[in-house]
């Protein structure tokens, strides 16, 4: 406990607020922050000043004079966490995760032989996050070349999990674009996440302000909720899943393209309704119904619906789509998933830990679409 003190009387040096609260370790889950005093709804719980935050004004001048024009903010932060050796920062940092725990959590920071058991939708977010730390990997690699890369990407990742959105870190007086409205604080990045019950995070010129939206108890957990996220998302960006999720959601692409002709892509291809298809608990979007339709009903009946006409029986063309949806979530089921978790079983590449977590990320979608097939058969 001895860190947290040390943070905590830190943390009162740099006039950070703390009403109620604390952060402690929690049982098989990291360290979090919980309510030492019975709290109310709407209570200030956290304040952190602006001359707190780092930001791409508090990048040192060693790490800013030496990159490019135009390297992001997630680049910049990462470069001055590891040249930046301010001693001011000690008692923040020896709060961080530690890299262990990073290349535990981080898909990108796997072994890649298990990316190619990622879900879709985590394939696609990690190809993109690889996009970024390649480019500023490159950058901070031609201006340090005595950065390591392994180092350079445990930088990387913490930025990537613990900054907030902040659009107040611009030089110029601009709003910075919103992939450049990043900024760290301290104590306020301890606060884990939850899809519903976030306290309320504000940010104004004086700094950040985050306030209960609930009434909680001594030793209950605070939260706040790090945007409306599925667990694809989450595992790929921050290194997670959540068991309770509401919104989590499925892309179904893998499992309904297949099942379409060349023409009838090209006819989805017309009216921009190729492809992400998603599912969540309350079901199909509109663009998967779109598809299924095509499956299911003829040419006309479809181009009645998609043209928003009057459709005399709807509830038994309904019925057609919802058959065709369950029987192609089956096949899903038992020709792509099961095998995906037997490959997965299968496997010795990465940790064991890692392996596990691609097991219950399947597990999920099985879960969900298991629950999909029965609501249909009602």
């Amino acid at each position: 406990m001895e860190v947290y003190e040390d943070l905590l009387n830190w943390a009162k040096e740099q006039g950070i607020e703390l009403h109620g609260i604390e952060p402690r370790p929690l049982p098989g889950r990291g360290i979090g922050v919980v309510a030492t005093k019975s709290i109310k709804e709407n209570d200030i719980l956290l304040k952190v000043p602006t001359s707190s935050l780092r930001t791409s004004k508090t990048v040192c001048k060693e790490v800013s004079s030496r990159l490019p024009t135009g390297t992001r903010v997630h680049g910049l932060l990462a470069a001055d966490f590891l040249i930046n050796k301010q001693p001011n920062y000690t008692p923040w940092n020896a709060v961080l995760p530690s890299r262990e725990d990073v290349w535990a959590s981080m898909p990108l920071t796997w072994d890649r032989h298990l990316h190619e058991f990622l879900p879709p939708s985590a394939r696609q977010l990690l190809k993109k996050q690889e996009a970024k730390f390649d480019r500023d990997w490159q950058a901070v690699h031609s201006a340090f070349p005595q950065i390591s890369r392994a180092d350079y990407l445990y930088a990387w990742a913490l930025v990537n999990t613990r900054t907030f959105y902040y659009d107040g870190g611009s030089s110029n007086g601009k709003k910075p674009p919103p992939h450049d409205c990043m900024a760290l604080q301290p104590v306020a990045d301890l606060l884990n996440h939850h899809p519903t019950q976030g306290a309320k995070v504000t940010f104004s010129p004086e700094g950040c302000s985050i306030r209960a939206t609930k009434n909680y108890t001594p030793g209950e957990e605070i939260y706040i909720c790090y945007g409306n996220h599925g667990n694809d998302f989450l595992l790929t960006e921050y290194g997670f899943l959540l068991d309770e999720n509401k919104w989590d959601e499925i892309c179904l692409d893998e499992a309904i393209l297949p099942e379409l002709s060349g023409r009838q892509k090209d006819m989805l291809a017309d009216e921009d309704f190729l492809g992400n298809y998603m599912l969540d608990s309350n079901g199909v979007c509109y663009r998967t119904l779109v598809a299924l339709r095509l499956l299911a009903l003829s040419l006309i009946e479809w181009r009645r619906y998609l043209d928003g006409g009057i459709i005399l029986d709807d509830e038994i063309q309904q019925g057609e789509v919802d058959r065709e949806l369950a029987r192609i979530l089956e096949k899903y089921r038992s020709g792509t998933i099961d095998k995906m978790i037997d490959k997965i079983e299968e496997s010795t590449a990465g940790e064991e830990s890692q392996r596990k977590m691609l097991i219950r990320r399947w597990e999920q979608i099985e879960e969900l679409i298991d629950k999909t097939i029965e609501n249909l058969s009602v």
